[in-house]
């Protein structure tokens, strides 16, 4: 499916642009002799528009062009305080005019003492509403009782005759996870263009789920019999799967397309998810190590640290056969380097 093809397949879907794609695929030469594998990295930690890119980006687009087509002068989005998609989604409203405000669980928080990705929401003046945590509460709590303060502050706009459009945290809806399918078509051709031959297995974090629902949709339509594996970043179950897959197949029917996912060729993996979610492990302060210094391309410790090491166990096990293709879709989200101590772990020797 060519450039053009694919632009066809989504067109009638409201979108803008925000990213630069095609984001690369690049081969990680170095670790790929070691551990005996032809391992290649789609590069969504740069898909701009600033320099702190990532994997919302795609389902921004959708978004927002949705967000657009609906009159909305404000974005309302969720997450922890160093949340990437509200970060993200930060940045992409005000390049279209919007005002970004944000509902943050402060799953770790030292106020007045903004770093990562909670400083660059202040410089980027969004409007941030922080959710104390008590004892024993998590995200979801958190962005429950978020989702009844927005309520509030709609119905405040809506007396100042503007206009809410809500996206739920990590952007992951059927119109988000078309940012996905499109980034999976897109990978398809670059792997034919590079002549890398048949992909074996794709690996990628498993946050909020809309980012693989979308490797899926895309699988579909394109006839990959890759398997994907998603990494779990916090405890999944069995509903979580369903719901991806039920993303993916909503995600379809938005394009009109035939096509079912299936759960077959789908696997989620929550064992190298340590603690929990926001809590660094050792084994993913290893993986970010080992790539600093073999290939000098940086992971995070919420997201990619935690994949890769799910990913390297893999082909220590053998469960990934030796000269397979394999790609890891870098999602980015490396501000988190520089978030709290409780975050980032042991990372300097």
């Amino acid at each position: 499916m060519n450039k053009e093809e694919i632009e066809n397949l989504f067109n009638g879907i409201p979108r803008v642009n925000l990213g630069f794609f095609p984001t690369p695929l690049y081969k990680a030469e170095r670790i790929s002799e070691e551990l005996g594998i032809n391992l290649y990295l789609k590069r969504d930690d740069i898909t701009g528009p600033s320099v702190f890119g990532g994997n919302k980006i795609r389902k921004l687009e959708f978004l927002l062009g949705d967000a657009i087509k609906k009159g909305a002068t404000h974005i309302i989005t969720y997450g922890a305080t160093q949340s990437n998609h509200a970060m993200q989604t930060a940045i992409a409203s005000n390049i279209l005019g919007l005002k970004p405000i944000l509902y943050l669980s402060a799953l770790v928080y030292n106020e007045g003492d903004l770093r990562s990705n909670l400083f660059l929401d202040s410089i980027l003046d969004a409007e941030i509403h922080i959710i104390d945590l008590e004892s024993g509460m998590t995200d979801d709590d958190g962005e429950e009782i978020g989702i009844k303060m927005a309520e509030e502050r709609e119905k405040e706009l809506l007396k100042e005759g503007k206009k809410a459009y809500e996206i739920p945290g990590g952007g992951s809806t059927n119109i988000g996870s078309l940012g996905f399918a499109k980034g999976f078509l897109e990978l398809v051709g670059q792997v034919e263009e590079q002549e890398i031959g048949k992909i074996d297995y794709i690996f990628a974090t498993a946050g909020s789920g809309g980012t693989l629902a979308g490797i899926l949709a895309g699988r579909a339509i394109a006839n990959c019999d890759c398997k994907v594996i998603g990494m779990g970043v916090s405890p999944k179950d069995e509903n979580y799967v369903k719901r991806v897959i039920s993303l993916a197949n909503e995600g379809l029917s938005l394009l009109d397309n035939s096509k079912k996912v299936e759960k077959e060729g789908f696997v989620v993996d929550d064992s190298y998810a340590g603690k929990g979610y926001e809590i660094p492990s050792k084994e993913a302060s290893n993986a970010i190590k080992y790539f600093a210094r073999k290939e000098g391309i940086f992971l995070d410790p919420v997201y990619t640290g935690k994949a890769m090491a799910g990913l390297l166990d893999y082909v220590k096990k053998g469960i990934i056969p030796q000269n397979s293709n394999v790609i890891f879709w870098h999602t980015g989200g490396t501000t988190a380097l520089f978030a709290e101590n409780e975050i980032v772990g042991k990372l300097s020797d």
